[in-house]
């Protein structure tokens, strides 16, 4: 099972090269929860290594969406106005409350057919895909269960309350229009017309 650093933001997650792999939330590709797993769920993540390779950790609900916050951390930090240890999540969570008594939210995203923003979790994430400038962000909307595809900067996805002045949203990227695209071409594979195609690649 994976941590967080609440200091960092990073998750702590196991590679079987250095032991443990120090992994921001744009460096997960997948995030799938397990079926039949009760609250608290249980996540099966496949991340991006420092090492090179890809490698499938399991992450707790609360680890993956509210450890980033430092909340449920024990971590003490020693502060420079009283020169004592004080409690991480004590200080975050006086931060956190802060920015949503303001109506802003850790993770936020764009629902192409609301055509509206909605704030999310990670757990709501399904899929992230690196891109020269940006992370591909599939999102599961919490409000009418259809998934956006989102374009938006790194610290958009790694650091809660930041938010990308424009995101980019993927057209026509949902459920339905993958159906209906495996069902044209499972129509396809079944015609005459792929025959022909396939001959032609034969000769």
């Amino acid at each position: 099972m994976g941590g967080v650093d609440a200091l960092t933001g990073t998750f702590r997650l196991p590679c079987p090269i250095h032991g443990t792999a120090s992994v921001r939330l744009s460096a997960f590709r997948e995030i799938e929860r397990l079926a039949g797993s009760a609250h608290p769920a249980i996540y099966r993540v496949a991340f991006s290594c420092a090492c090179g390779d890809d490698h499938v950790a399991l992450i707790g609900h609360d680890t993956l969406d509210w450890s980033p916050l430092g909340l449920d951390e024990g971590t003490a930090f020693v502060n420079l106005m009283t020169s004592r240890r004080d409690d991480v999540a004590a200080e975050l969570a006086a931060v956190a409350t802060t920015h949503i008594d303001r109506g802003e939210w850790p993770w936020s995203f764009f629902c192409y057919p609301e055509a509206a923003a909605r704030p999310v979790t990670p757990s709501s994430f399904r899929l992230l895909a690196p891109c020269a400038e940006t992370v591909g962000v599939a999102v599961r909307c919490p409000v009418c269960g259809s998934t956006s595809i989102n374009l938006v900067t790194r610290p958009h996805v790694d650091v809660p309350f930041h938010s990308d002045a424009t995101v980019g949203v993927v057209a026509h990227v949902f459920e339905a229009d993958a159906l209906r695209t495996v069902a044209e071409f499972d129509a396809e594979l079944r015609s005459a017309t792929f025959d022909e195609k396939r001959l032609l690649l034969d000769g």
